[in-house]
């Protein structure tokens, strides 16, 4: 398998499920100058990553390389415990990292640089920074007792350990959120996660 990625970026998610399952891979970086270029755009069309190549094929979006991965490799148990209750909270909350939290960064990552207004661009940022602090306390409450967020390891903890990631570098605030900071400290302390960021340059 072949994962295309940008250091640091949501494909962080991928890489670490790649380790988890221990997957033969290929990790590319791909230069953001070179997303919209025909070789990339002959990979995913949308120029954006992460891409998986895969049997012949190419899988793109988080939740279905996640998906992928997951069913692939039962073995590492990344889909809850077995019973469908499980899956389904796995799935629920893989839905809220995926579709809720990751969106909620795009103003501070420029999609509101069109407004052409500093005052509005920065309420913007303060917007969304305070929605993902919401975001996060329902996240802090969810993990009290709990080592992962669907309560067994899982395909939704990596990418919640990237939103976190990213959190600490847009200033949102995560003061006082206790059970985020364990969390985010379990994941770091993680062998896999910590060989997914030394082959991004991360570590």
């Amino acid at each position: 398998m072949k994962l295309y990625y940008m250091p640091g970026a949501c494909p962080l998610a991928a890489h670490i499920v790649l380790e988890w399952t221990g997957a033969p891979h290929e990790a590319v970086q791909v230069a953001r100058d070179d997303l919209k270029k025909p070789d990339y755009l002959a990979i995913n069309p949308l120029g954006v990553v992460p891409s998986l190549e895969a049997d012949g094929e190419v899988i793109t979006e988080n939740s279905g390389i996640l998906t992928y991965l997951a069913e692939l490799h039962p073995e590492a148990g990344l889909e809850g415990d077995g019973s469908a209750m499980s899956k389904a909270h796995v799935y629920s909350w893989l839905g809220f990292v995926n579709s809720d939290m990751h969106p909620a960064f795009k103003p501070i990552f420029g999609a509101t640089r069109y407004l052409d207004d500093d005052a509005m661009i920065e309420k913007s940022h303060a917007d969304a920074r305070s929605r993902l602090r919401g975001m996060f306390e329902i996240v802090d409450r969810q993990l009290k007792g709990r080592d992962w967020i669907a309560g067994t390891r899982s395909l939704a903890d990596p990418y919640l350990f990237v939103m976190i990631r990213w959190a600490k570098g847009t200033a949102v605030d995560l003061s006082g959120l206790d059970e985020v900071a364990r969390f985010y400290a379990h994941m770091l302390a993680d062998a896999g996660v910590q060989r997914a960021l030394k082959a991004e340059g991360l570590a």
